[in-house]
């Protein structure tokens, strides 16, 4: 047991254990069993069965890697955090006494793992556009944030008490807010707030006091009540698309598709805001975003731009791709999502990164010929 565990232990996604702090009563038996079989999997990893490990921490680990997330603002960086935390849990498996449930002792794992990779997280480009220029945030550090697709998020039940559901605290405006709090606030609003520990074990988790706990939630809570301010959450909540949203969504790819300013900008909110990170750029108002886009967006004429509709951090998103005359073919460009207001168009945020769609699966060419989604 004493060596490093192998990159085998690196767990694909797999269906959720138990997420929240509170067990519904229906669930007692269920729980039970899941605790006796949770008993005999850890008695045998501690014999060094890395099988056994792996189905011990499997049920838990899409859980770590959406806390990382939220933690990070970053699929990468929560990837990264999720392993490491792994690698320790299996490193450290002796000295685990069973005071706390495993899936505590988990995240006080992934908790000061996270809080020491956000210590040495220079390296990060800022994207401060992600902040309108008039704002701060309360950490005063750049804010990083890195969007994440629908699929990777899909089937995690979120805590039954929690103060945001799953889809809510992943979406776009909580997110970046989110990412503006100092690392110590953000991670007791996350752990409280989105995932319904209690006090006492966050206490436990962060090696600090429960009033000072209780302190740096309250810190968080009134800038958050500042800065984030929820937007479209009856569709980012609804199990389907309404009628009029899905029309408003395909005159959006229609706008685009035929390069007409006019017709983006009826869909616009008047005070509505378009940024496209990492670029500096921040435009406000269906003026300055109409002359951005008549100048530097739509340049090559009708069918410059082909969008393939998909959902991001709980919202509608597109995979945007930009026609390559030399090649003739349309490469990956980055992805946009939409924040709604009503029955308009709030906040439009591209993120300009072609690296996005091979992370993600996504084709990173599309025929010149084609009108469909891949």
């Amino acid at each position: 047991m004493g060596s490093k565990p192998s990159s085998s232990l690196i767990l694909q996604p797999s269906s959720p254990g138990a997420v929240g702090n509170r067990t519904a009563p229906g669930l007692v038996a269920a729980v039970s069993a899941r605790e006796l079989d949770e008993a005999v999997l850890l008695a045998t990893a501690r014999q060094g069965d890395q099988d056994a490990f792996k189905s011990l921490t499997e049920p838990y680990r899409r859980e770590l890697l959406v806390f990382s997330y939220r933690l990070l603002g970053s699929l990468q960086d929560a990837e990264d955090l999720t392993q490491e935390t792994l690698l320790r849990a299996w490193t450290k498996l002796t000295s685990f006494a069973g005071r706390s449930s495993f899936r505590a002792w988990l995240y006080k794992i992934a908790t000061n793992t996270g809080l020491n990779m956000l210590a040495h997280a220079s390296r990060r480009p800022p994207l401060m556009n992600l902040i309108a220029p008039a704002q701060e945030n309360a950490s005063g550090e750049p804010v990083w944030f890195e969007p994440l697709l629908d699929s990777q998020i899909a089937d995690l039940s979120t805590a039954p008490d929690a103060v945001y559901s799953l889809r809510e605290s992943v979406s776009l405006a909580f997110m970046i807010a989110l990412q503006g709090l100092p690392p110590h606030q953000r991670v007791t609003l996350i752990l409280r707030d989105v995932l319904d520990w209690r006090a006492t074990e966050v206490a436990e988790f962060l090696e600090m006091s429960v009033p000072a706990v209780n302190s740096a939630l309250q810190r968080a809570r009134t800038t958050l009540a500042k800065r984030y301010h929820p937007l479209g959450l009856e569709a980012i909540e609804a199990p389907a698309l309404a009628p009029a949203l899905q029309a408003l969504l395909d005159r959006y790819i229609q706008a685009w598709e035929t390069n007409d300013v006019e017709a983006l900008l009826a869909l616009l909110k008047e005070d509505a805001t378009f940024s496209m990170p990492p670029q500096p750029q921040w435009y406000s108002g269906r003026d300055d975003i109409g002359h951005f886009f008549q100048t530097s967006v739509f340049t090559q004429g009708v069918g410059e731009w082909r969008l393939v509709p998909l959902f991001a951090n709980a919202q509608p998103a597109y995979a945007l791709y930009r026609l390559n005359p030399s090649a003739s073919a349309y490469s990956y460009f980055g992805l946009m999502i939409l924040t709604l207001d009503g029955p308009a168009i709030v906040s439009s945020i591209a993120f300009v990164d072609p690296t996005l769609g091979a992370r993600w699966g996504q084709p990173l060419e599309l025929p010149a010929s084609t009108h469909d989604a891949p």
